[in-house]
């Protein structure tokens, strides 16, 4: 009788190849479905001027004109030129003012702050976006964001060489003393959207990264202005919420706090649980703050977990699993690494921008799986980190 097992053992690793392959397919055909590629909102501003030769870079150059056209006469800084975008955030308008200061265009970024001092509120939060030209706080469904007290704060520290720190007083003093009032019994800040734009049940990494530093920002305008006081209260809550963020989300500084913590064996680094890496981890070193150790490991980590197969970055673990890389993300990455002295990374991804910008030469918001720019282009926040990555390139940048 004919043994045919050795056949049957050959076979039958193919058969399992072939089943496999036909499930990859039919769940790569359910998940275009379920999560269909975004679309290219423009192609960029039209009619949109470019600035005189002598910028270095031809990437900065296209950036640059890009702000010029989304900045109004009055100072304030659309988010982007179309629909849903036409409107000023403050985190965005504060990013437009740091990068305008990193290449010395003062007098722009002065007129951004300046839209940001005539809008700001005598108490409580900053409004998710307001209205351009008129400044009014859109009601429209999303919360205030707090991420925006501290944000605001650190765009006027960083214009500091430049402008009349004592003319934004009111509006330093007041987004530091929110962020103060906003600390709870366990030195963390009430739950609040930020730039994920969603509600919130507890405090987050992309909130407390920028309080932390507008914190420090503001004990340094504070000092120079001669304010004592708010130095040093400002001081006793930067350190309490310091100490808070290290103790609820270190060592890894997940988007929330770990569930729990896992301790491998000695001499290895415990592993956090949950809560999922968040691009906004590079907030918490430079140049937004000093360098420390444990947050470069972090920062390294999660854009290891967070690059996508087409080479960009997606905004955290937690987010939607579409395979589409969101620009600014990768932006901020690109910034951390040059703002550490990583060159080689800083300008891999900067040349990764460059390559999927659209025909207009706009940073998009996103890039599909199959490279194809998508959603609104140009996007402020995007081109703003684009130039200040360049700059961080150049010299150094400064760190509250």
């Amino acid at each position: 009788m004919r043994d045919d097992s050795a056949r049957r053992v050959r076979w039958f690793p193919r058969a399992v190849i072939a089943v496999l392959l036909a499930f990859l397919a039919v769940g790569t055909l359910s998940n275009l479905e379920r999560n269909p590629q975004p679309q290219l909102v423009a192609e960029g501003v039209p009619g949109r001027q470019m600035p005189a030769n002598g910028v270095p870079y031809d990437l900065v150059r296209h950036a640059l004109a890009d702000l010029d056209a989304l900045t109004l006469p009055d100072g304030a800084t659309l988010a982007g030129w179309d629909g849903p975008w036409r409107y000023v955030w403050p985190r965005d308008a504060s990013f437009v003012a740091a990068a305008r200061c990193s290449v010395k265009q003062y007098s722009e970024a002065g007129r951004v702050l300046g839209f940001l001092d005539r809008i700001r509120p005598t108490a409580g939060r900053w409004g998710a976006r307001y209205s351009a030209p008129e400044g009014g706080e859109l009601q429209d469904g999303r919360e205030p964001q707090l991420d925006g007290s501290g944000w605001v704060l650190w765009a006027t520290w960083f214009c500091a060489d430049g402008l009349d720190l004592a003319k934004y007083w009111p509006m330093v003093k007041e987004s530091g003393d929110q962020i103060v009032a906003e600390l709870g019994p366990d030195d963390l800040p009430a739950a609040s959207p930020d730039y994920w734009e969603r509600p919130e049940s507890e405090a987050t990494l992309g909130t407390i990264a920028p309080l932390l530093t507008g914190l420090r920002s503001g004990v340094a305008i504070a000092g120079k202005l001669g304010h004592p006081d708010e130095v040093s209260t400002w001081q006793d809550a930067l350190d309490r919420l310091s100490a808070a963020t290290d103790r609820h989300f270190g060592p890894d500084y997940p988007r929330t706090p770990a569930e729990a913590v896992s301790f491998v064996e000695p001499g290895v680094e415990p592993i956090g649980l949950k809560g999922g890496a968040d691009a906004i981890v590079t907030v918490l070193g430079p140049p937004f703050a000093p360098p420390r150790e444990p947050v470069t490991a972090a920062i390294e980590r999660a854009h290891r977990v967070l690059t996508q197969p087409n080479g960009g970055v997606t905004p955290g673990e937690q987010w939607r699993t579409d395979g589409v890389s969101w620009t600014p993300q990768t932006a901020l990455f690109a910034l951390s690494a040059a703002a550490r002295g990583d060159r080689s990374t800083a300008e891999a991804l900067l040349a990764w921008l460059d390559e999927h910008r659209t025909s207009t030469g706009a940073l998009p918001e996103k890039v599909n799986r199959d490279l194809s720019p998508a959603g609104e282009a140009p996007l402020a926040w995007t081109t703003s980190l684009v130039i200040l990555t360049a700059s961080a390139l150049n010299h150094p940048l400064p760190i509250p």
